[in-house]
C-alpha cells in the first residue's frame, strides 16, 4: 500500500517539518497518483501546478533556514470547487460560469495558505451544490473510489473521494443539506459540519456575496479525526469585520476514555427509516461506549416533534437555496405559487412555499427553529453526544435522472426517494449543531458506513474527540482497494 498517500495531514505536516519528506517531493507524489488515478474518478477538476511547485520549493528552502510557516507547513491539498482561489474558475458545475475567475481568495483558503498549506486543486460538485451526487456539465461525473458505479456522494463529492483514493492531504468543503458529512460517509473519510458562523464563508460564493447563508457551513474533510482539529484551529474564527471584538475559544470537555460519556442514540426514524446495515454500525458505536462502562440512552429526545423539524428544515433550508435561483427560475417558481392549492401539500409544493417565502413567514419558521435550538440546549445539559445515521444507506448507483421525483434508493427491500434521507443531515443543520462523521469501515459489499455524532452548539472539539476516541477503537479510514498501489 502506498504509505505516503494515505498518511494523514497531522502527520505528514510532522514528516515535512523533521525533514523525512519535502513538500516538493509530497506534492509530486500526489500529482503522479492524479495523473494515474484521477481519470478514474475524477475528482480533481482544476489545478495549478506552477504556483503550487513553486511554494512547494519556498516551503523547503524557509524550513532548510529555520523558519516555520504554521501548523500547515508545506503540505499539498485541494480545496472544494466552491471556494473562491485567485486565478481559478469558480463555476459551482453552471456553465454559464465556466469563464468566473476569482480575483482573490476565499478567507478560509488563505487562512490555510497563511499557515503554510499549498492549495494545488480543486474538487468536484454537483450544479448549484444541491446533490447527493457530484456532476455537472462543466466537468462531469465524480465516481466512488470503492465502486466506480457508485456515488461519492454530494455536494463535497469530489473531495471525499479525493482524499479517500490518496489523491491529495487535506480537504475543505461545505455543508447545507449534508454536503460534508454525505460524502465522508460514502467513501469512508472523517467530516466535521461545524457550528454555524464559527468558520468564515466569505469567498464561498459565485458572486462577491459578502452575507454568509443560513444553514450553511464550511468544514473540512480528512483521513484522521486530528485532521479535522487542526483545520478548526487554522480557519476557524471571525471574520475581519469581527476580529477587533471577538476570538473563538472552542472548549473541549476532559473526558479520559469512552466510559466518561453519556451518550444518546437517535439509530432510526420512521420519517426516513434507515438500512439496517448502516443503523447497526450506529448501535456498535454505542456499544462501545456501553462496554466501556459509559452511559447510554436510546429513548432520550429533545422536546420538539421530530417532523416539525424537518418541516422547519425544508421550509428554510428552501428559503436559502433560493438566493441561488436565476430570476427567470424565481419568477417560475412564483407562478405556480399563484396556482396551488392550499390542500396540496406534495413535495413540489411545500418546495414552491419555501422557495418564495414573505419575510413575515420567514421571521416565524425563524423563531420556530430558534426554540428549537434551546430545546437542543436543554437536551445537552444531560448529554454529551447523540449518535444518529449520517444517510439512510451506503453510496447508491448513479443516477441522473432529471426527474427528481423519480430517483429512488432502496431502503431494506423498499424503494424510497432518495431525497428522504436529508432528515439525518437536516436535524442538525437547522438547529446550527457541530455534527462529525467517523468512518466504521466497510460493509459485506465492499462500500464504507460512516456515523454521525452530534454535540451541543460550539461543542465542536467534543464531537472531533469523540470520533478519535471511536477510531482508536476500531481503526479508522480504510483506503480503496484499487487505489492503494
Amino acid at each position: 500500500m502506498d504509505e505516503i498517500a494515505f498518511s494523514d495531514a497531522t502527520n505528514l505536516v510532522a514528516r515535512i517539518k523533521s525533514k523525512e519528506i519535502s513538500s516538493l517531493e509530497l506534492l509530486e507524489h500526489y500529482l503522479l497518483r492524479i495523473e494515474k488515478h484521477n481519470p478514474s474518478i475524477n475528482a480533481v477538476i482544476a489545478m495549478q501546478v506552477e504556483q503550487a511547485t513553486e511554494r512547494a520549493k519556498a516551503a523547503d528552502k524557509a524550513l532548510a533556514k529555520g523558519e516555520d510557516w504554521g501548523p500547515l507547513h508545506g503540505l499539498p491539498m485541494t480545496v472544494k470547487e466552491s471556494f473562491k482561489m485567485k486565478g481559478m474558475p469558480t463555476t459551482w458545475g453552471d456553465p454559464s460560469y465556466k469563464d468566473n475567475i476569482a480575483s482573490e481568495d476565499a478567507v478560509a483558503c488563505k487562512r490555510l495558505q497563511d499557515a503554510g498549506a499549498i492549495i494545488f486543486g480543486k474538487t468536484n460538485v454537483p450544479i448549484y451544490l444541491s446533490d447527493f451526487q457530484s456532476y455537472n456539465t462543466v466537468y462531469g461525473t465524480t465516481n466512488n473510489p470503492h465502486n466506480l458505479e457508485c456515488t461519492p456522494g454530494g455536494s463535497s463529492g469530489g473531495a471525499a473521494a479525493a482524499l479517500a483514493a490518496g489523491l491529495t492531504g487535506l480537504e475543505l468543503g461545505s455543508d447545507i443539506g449534508g454536503s460534508v458529512r454525505n460524502p465522508a460517509h460514502y467513501c469512508g473519510v472523517f467530516g466535521h459540519k461545524p457550528t454555524w458562523g464559527v468558520l468564515p464563508m466569505r469567498g464561498h460564493s459565485l458572486e462577491d456575496d459578502v452575507s454568509p447563508s443560513d444553514i450553511s457551513v464550511i468544514g473540512p474533510l480528512g483521513r484522521s479525526a486530528e485532521d479535522l482539529k487542526l483545520v478548526m484551529g487554522v480557519v476557524g474564527g471571525a471574520d475581519e469585520i469581527h476580529q477587533p471584538g471577538w476570538t473563538l475559544s472552542l472548549s473541549q470537555d476532559n473526558k479520559d476514555t469512552l466510559a466518561d460519556y453519556k451518550v444518546a442514540v437517535w439509530a432510526n426514524d420512521e420519517i426516513a427509516p434507515v438500512d439496517a446495515r448502516v443503523e447497526q454500525r450506529v448501535l456498535d458505536i454505542a456499544s462501545l461506549v456501553s462496554d466501556a462502562g459509559g452511559q447510554v440512552n436510546y429513548d432520550l429526545r429533545p422536546d420538539f416533534n421530530a417532523s416539525e423539524s424537518h418541516k422547519r428544515y425544508t421550509q428554510l433550508l428552501h428559503a436559502a437555496l433560493s438566493v441561488r435561483q436565476s430570476d427567470e427560475m424565481f419568477q417560475a417558481n412564483m407562478g405556480r405559487l399563484q396556482n396551488l392549492k392550499r390542500e396540496d401539500t406534495s413535495q413540489l409544493a411545500e418546495v414552491t412555499r419555501a422557495s418564495t417565502l414573505y419575510f413575515k413567514d420567514w421571521f416565524a419558521f425563524n423563531e420556530s427553529r430558534n426554540k428549537m435550538r434551546w430545546a437542543w440546549h436543554e437536551y445537552f445539559k444531560d448529554v454529551d453526544i447523540l449518535l444518529a445515521p449520517v444517510c439512510m444507506t451506503h453510496a447508491f448507483k448513479h443516477d441522473h435522472n432529471p426527474r427528481l421525483s423519480k430517483r429512488m434508493i432502496d431502503v431494506n427491500g423498499h424503494s424510497v426517494n432518495y431525497f428522504s434521507q436529508v432528515f439525518w443531515s437536516g436535524l442538525t443543520g437547522v438547529s446550527y449543531l457541530p455534527s462529525t462523521v467517523v468512518p466504521t469501515g466497510l460493509d459485506e459489499q465492499g462500500l464504507p458506513i460512516g456515523v454521525q455524532i452530534i454535540g451541543r452548539e460550539m461543542g465542536d472539539l467534543n464531537t472531533i474527540e469523540f470520533a478519535r476516541k471511536v477510531a482508536e477503537q476500531i481503526g479508522g479510514f480504510v483506503p480503496p482497494a484499487a487505489y492503494q498501489d
